[in-house]
């Protein structure tokens, strides 16, 4: 699910008499008895009178939510469709643009104007794909669904604390089908922990108002921790006889060592000259294997992973926030040939790897950190490059062990 995002550490979910499964019950008997635990919490009568008005399930929504991917996302293709020469130029030009707002907003929070513009630039194309579903509708049938109903109860009803806060009208309160919201498509819990009214006129509006959006953004990720006198990370360059144990294979770098140590190891900026002299600490990806690029990514990375917990997202967000103030694109160019693993094809390695002794838990089709350390082991056996890397190349070569 691409929208499971702006999760807050912990979520107080103080509605938790939970009713039974969707397929046992009628949506209208959850509702009645979701509308009673809501106004247990403060949510008036007015409220639920105009967030349910006409409220029934949206079968589309159950449908996405179902929906298995069909391939794995390869880097090379979510970059490529995530930083494009015109999301660059646009935002370079809406940079300029609202430089004044996002000086305003940087001095106050913390955050460079270019990680906000990128943000933007990834979550709705700079405002325009906010999503068209009605926020109430679609967090009301996933709540019902039951797949993930605490979940979604949780935010259905922070969406009522918004409504009933005057923020947004019903009507206008639309967004993903599972209900990220406005420019930057945070969701509910989020909206309501970090969002700032940052024009003055006593609404959060993360719709229509800009300075509502970059303030409620730069809030958010403030209170994460960013630092806005560092960067996101670098591209670089491993020596031949690199140790790939040191790559990091979990989604937050496990592997964390001073600019100085890297240097010693023989790690290099992408464009041959020695890393800076920084009193920086950071971890390294590879997150197209060792045949792509390798990046330093150091404690900004991390609060981009705590808006969306990808690696491809993470990077895309720094990889567009540098692009939009001149740095040049990647040393590293795609294969010409990027053929992207089928989900089976990953069960098949799990199952191969499984059968040669090594531990990936139940084929998946997910490429996790157990696949990813199971994978690493039978590299390190094989006397193979130790990446961690899923590919069609490592697939062919598990093939040719079983036969031989």
């Amino acid at each position: 699910m691409r929208r499971l995002r702006h999760l807050l550490p912990v979520l107080v979910i103080s509605v938790l008499a939970l009713p039974a499964a969707a397929a046992e019950q009628p949506f209208e008997v959850w509702l009645a008895d979701f509308q009673a635990r809501a106004q247990a919490e403060g949510i008036e009568a007015a409220t639920l009178g105009r967030a349910f008005a006409g409220v029934q399930p949206i079968p589309r929504i159950i449908e996405l939510d179902r929906r298995q991917p069909e391939f794995v996302l390869s880097f090379w293709r979510y970059l490529g469709n995530a930083v494009t020469p015109e999301r660059i130029a646009q935002g370079q030009a809406l940079l300029r643009e609202h430089e004044v707002l996002l000086t305003q907003v940087e001095r106050t929070y913390g955050v460079q104007a270019r990680f906000l513009v990128a943000f933007w630039g990834l979550e709705t194309n700079y405002g325009a794909t906010f999503g068209s579903f009605p926020v109430i509708g679609a967090l009301s049938t996933l709540a019902w669904d039951g797949r993930r109903r605490a979940f979604f109860e949780a935010q259905l009803l922070d969406a009522l604390r918004i409504l009933q806060a005057g923020d947004i009208d019903p009507a206008r309160m639309e967004g993903s089908w599972a209900g990220a919201m406005g420019h930057l498509q945070f969701i509910p819990s989020t909206f309501t922990g970090h969002a700032i009214d940052g024009d003055g006129d006593g609404r959060r509006d993360i719709w229509g108002s800009l300075p509502d959006v970059f303030a409620s953004a730069a809030n958010y990720l403030s209170t994460l921790g960013w630092n806005g006198e560092e960067t996101w990370g670098r591209e670089v360059l491993l020596p031949d006889d690199f140790d790939y144990d040191l790559v990091s294979i979990a989604t937050l770098p496990e592997t964390v060592k001073s600019l100085t140590d890297w240097t010693a190891l023989g790690v290099r900026s992408a464009d041959g000259t020695a890393l800076p002299r920084a009193d920086v600490s950071g971890g390294l990806i590879l997150p197209a294997g060792a045949e792509g690029p390798a990046f330093l990514v150091y404690e900004n990375y991390r609060h981009i992973l705590s808006w969306n917990r990808s690696i491809l997202y993470a990077v895309a967000i720094g990889h567009l926030a540098d692009r939009l103030i001149g740095l040049p694109e990647m040393r590293s160019q795609p294969p010409a040939d990027q053929r992207r693993l089928a989900v089976e094809e990953v069960k098949e390695i799990q199952q191969r790897l499984a059968d040669l002794g090594f531990d990936v838990g139940e084929p998946d089709g997910r490429v996790g950190p157990q696949t990813r350390n199971a994978i690493r082991d039978f590299q390190s056996s094989a006397g193979l490059p130790a990446d961690a890397f899923a590919s069609p190349a490592l697939l062919e070569e598990l093939r040719r062990r079983s036969q031989g």
